[in-house]
């Protein structure tokens, strides 16, 4: 009996120990990603590898430290280098295995698409797979067949490690060592085709990598060829360090055997994070600090609401249990609501050993440093054909005064723009389109002027103009001189100088063209990637082929560097174009009569030529643009355009509700008036569905940018929506859009997404300044972004466009625009 009873205490503990011990080590969990505390290795999730978010990636101790395990065809490729289609993931629990068949080239992008990749004439098809092992997982690639000859030098399996950590830590291989540079140190080498490419740091069989920081110690062993450890910034400065080893020549079936230990730190927990507006709320608006904690931790504590007295210390408000929100992504929420707190005065939320950087509660909350930001120093840094000083500085010289050639046919060039095969116009390719080196602001981070973004532009900073009225000098612009002062008044509102900018530049094309311009862009990829002073792009002298290639006059030269200017046959892009142009032909007037009168011109016969009987999605462009007109022009022809377009089913665009409900009274039809009320009773069955998707209170659906423009788009339609129909919407969902921009908002970094608004904000950004790592103030981010399938991250680094770029048409106006619509809410 005693035997029996041992036997039975000896099996109860090993069982405990067995599940005790699968707790603990790396297994597939319900999403399908191997999961185990302080450890998480995605396989495949993520589709964009060009921006450094694919393949094989680790999140370790609640950072990604690494992505884009694969088989690639160049040392440290980039951008522009070419990919593997990604075929199905396939997952067996039973061997703790998920494998991808991946093939070269990749058919869909060879040479054509958004972004169009030149491959070489290499097929294969490969798998990778990745299993479990205890603590440490297992990379594996089989090869369906040898490589060709020639390949089996090139090709190899890189691991991409994100160097923003690693400045300054230091790594062992084999018997060498050495610290991770803050900046690319050669030397560099010529490869097997005579390209020059990154010395290794060092090669072996073993990396240990940041031995000295607990968090960060990663182990990479490889069973084959040789590790390489490279610095993937020489080519491209928003590259990499790389760990890289070959295929093993002549071997197919484990051509690449690495196997990968990552340090966790015992019982690793996720630290709580307290999300608030980083400038803070207006006394009668909803307050809500969201709590986020780790799904596994079984402690829940109460969170503290202080305010910060004027002779200093902390004065305690309330302390409670916050109220459970439930899960979301990867995390618990929970919910503190202070809408009551209405006192002036600058406070903090304490959940644990997390306090909140300090925020106001103040009547004057958006007055001042809020929106300014975007009018003072963004919309001018952005602006093109200027030079813009601001006191000492000079944020970049006169630029591009050598606008614009004539794109060549049948040219897909990248970043989106297609020349098809005839221009649509006079020119011919190559011809130079004069009238074009004048207004318009750079495209975010980078320096294209897309039409989509010069109207956008238009449209938000009118709306703003007419609805809000705000009084702002701050800039003097002189568009004789083409050159902008920064905080050097001129008796001018910014607002209307900065539409004039946006206006002149549409103008021009269309008359110069005879249509609208589809963009003007770089003429090629090395000018596109360029990091630096504007001003010296291009020689910003108008190419002349009779010169010589060293030949210049004052105004001429035989380089042919200059923009080009694309053309193309897009009805619904039209017709936005349309509706921005009326609308800033109505600010326009008795500012700049003449551009006054030559943008509605142009916005009438663009609206004229869109033909929306043959085609139905363009309805409710169609509408758009007709309400905008009518409101400009009164004319009868515009309110019948409405009443025809406007059916149930364009209403279904909720954007065209907003649009529809400004001209309610001015169209005087009660069928109308119905029509567009019940569709704005509707979509509000719907928006209360997205307020409750997750903690935040907004439609947050990132794809693979941050979704912060997005949500501050829906926070501008829901401004128009509860202005137009008071009795259905109220303010709270477009206030709930601006606090998530301003930093209540998922993942660990609390950041503003607007630069240098509110305490803690995005100070390196995808600017036209990201090679400084630094940023442009008033500029909003897309902001944080999703690691499929559930991790949320913005991270502190200049080079992530997806989540840290600046946008023109209404990225940062768009929240301008929602914070002069707080004002007007709660005034």
């Amino acid at each position: 009996m005693t035997n029996k009873i041992l036997y039975l205490i000896l099996l109860i503990f090993a069982l405990f120990y067995t599940s005790g011990a699968n707790a603990q080590s790396l297994q597939i969990n319900e999403n399908e990603y191997f999961e185990k505390p302080g450890l998480n290795v995605m396989v495949f999730f993520d589709i964009y590898p060009e921006g450094h978010q694919g393949a094989v990636g680790i999140i370790q101790n609640g950072t990604r430290v690494a992505t884009n395990g694969d088989l690639r065809l160049e040392p440290t490729p980039g951008q522009w280098q070419p990919i593997p289609k990604v075929g199905k993931r396939s997952v067996d629990r039973t061997k703790n295995e998920i494998s991808v068949k991946c093939t070269y080239p990749d058919s869909s992008i060879n040479r054509k698409g958004f972004n169009p990749i030149e491959y070489p004439d290499l097929y294969f098809t490969y798998h990778v797979r990745v299993v479990g092992e205890g603590n440490k997982f297992r990379i594996l690639v089989d090869l369906d067949k040898p490589l060709p000859a020639g390949w089996e030098k090139k090709v190899g399996f890189n691991f991409e490690l994100f160097p923003a950590l690693l400045f300054g830590k230091s790594w062992y291989l084999d018997q060498q060592s050495g610290i991770f540079p803050t900046q690319p140190n050669g030397p560099m080498e010529k490869d097997v085709d005579g390209n020059w490419q990154a010395f290794p740091m060092a090669s072996g069989k073993k990396l240990t990598v940041a031995p000295e920081t607990a968090a960060q110690t990663m182990v990479i062993e490889s069973k084959g060829q040789p590790l390489q450890l490279l610095d993937g910034r020489f080519y491209h400065n928003n590259g990499w360090f790389v760990v890289r080893s070959l295929v093993t020549p002549g071997k197919t079936k484990g051509a690449i055997e690495w196997v990968v230990d990552c340090n966790v730190l015992p019982n690793f927990l996720s630290k709580p994070v307290v999300h608030v507006s980083q400038i803070g709320y207006h006394p009668d608006q909803q307050k809500i600090a969201v709590i986020e904690v780790d799904k596994n931790d079984p402690k829940i504590e109460k969170a503290s609401l202080y305010r910060i007295s004027e002779d200093g210390g902390l004065k305690e408000i309330r302390t409670v249990e916050p109220k459970k929100w439930g899960k979301f992504l990867r995390f618990n929420y929970y919910q503190l609501d202070f809408s009551d707190v209405k006192t002036p005065g600058i406070y903090q939320v304490k959940y644990a050993d997390n306090t909140t950087e300090p925020f106001r509660i103040s009547n004057t909350i958006y007055d001042r440093h809020v929106w300014q930001p975007t009018v003072e120093y963004f919309l001018p840094v952005q602006m093109c054909h200027m030079r813009v000083n601001e006191g000492y500085r000079v944020w970049h010289g006169l630029c591009h005064t050598d606008d614009a050639l004539m794109a060549p046919v049948d040219t897909n060039h990248f970043d989106g723009y297609v020349q098809g095969p005839s221009t649509l116009t006079k020119f011919k390719p190559l011809d130079q389109v004069h009238g074009l080196d004048r207004g318009g602001w750079h495209d975010a981070g980078d320096y294209d002027l897309r039409v989509e973004s010069q109207a956008g532009e238009v449209w938000i900073l009118s709306q703003a103009y007419e609805l809000f009225k705000p009084e702002i000098d701050q800039t003097t612009v002189d568009q004789q001189k083409k050159l902008v002062e920064i905080h050097l008044p001129d008796g001018k509102n910014d607002l209307l100088q900065q539409i004039e900018h946006g206006l002149i530049t549409i103008v021009a094309g269309y008359q110069s063209l005879g249509r609208l311009y589809r963009g003007i862009i770089e003429n090629n990829l090395r000018q596109y990637v360029h990091l630096g002073d504007a001003a010296t792009m291009t020689d910003n002298r108008k190419y002349n082929p009779a010169l010589k290639t060293d030949e210049v006059t004052a105004h001429e030269s035989g380089v042919l560097d200059d923009r080009l200017v694309f053309t193309e046959e897009n009805p619904g892009r039209e017709l936005d174009a349309a509706e921005a142009l009326a609308t800033g032909a109505r600010t326009m007037k008795g500012f700049n009569d003449t551009l006054s009168v030559q943008s509605l011109k142009a916005a009438e016969a663009i609206y004229a030529l869109v033909d929306a009987d043959k085609n139905q999605r363009l309805a409710g462009a169609k509408v758009k643009a007709a309400v905008e007109l009518l409101i400009t022009t009164g004319n009868a022809k515009y309110r019948a355009d409405i009443l025809k377009y406007t059916t149930p089913e364009v209403l279904k665009r909720n954007d065209v509700i907003g649009y529809a409900g400004r001209v309610m009274k001015q169209v005087n039809d009660q069928k109308f008036t119905e029509v567009v009320t019940t569709a704005a009773k509707n979509y509000k069955a719907e928006v209360d569905k997205l307020q409750n998707e997750n903690p935040f209170g907004v439609p947050y659906r990132p794809h693979i940018w941050g979704d912060g423009w997005n949500i501050q788009s829906f926070g501008v339609n829901m401004y128009f929506l509860q202005k137009c129909f008071p009795e259905i919407y109220d303010a709270t969902t477009m206030l709930s859009a601006l606090n998530f921009v301003l930093g209540n908002h998922p993942g660990e970094n609390t950041s503003s997404f607007v630069s240098g608004v509110g305490s803690r904000s995005v100070l390196q950004a995808y600017g036209v300044n990201r090679a400084d790592r630094s940023f442009i103030p008033g500029g909003s981010v897309s902001g944080t972004g999703i690691i499929r399938p559930d991790f949320p991250e913005l991270k502190e680094w200049p080079y992530f466009w997806q989540q840290t770029e600046y946008v023109l048409g209404g990225g940062a106006t768009n929240f301008m625009f929602l914070v002069l619509a707080a004002q007007d809410v709660l005034k």
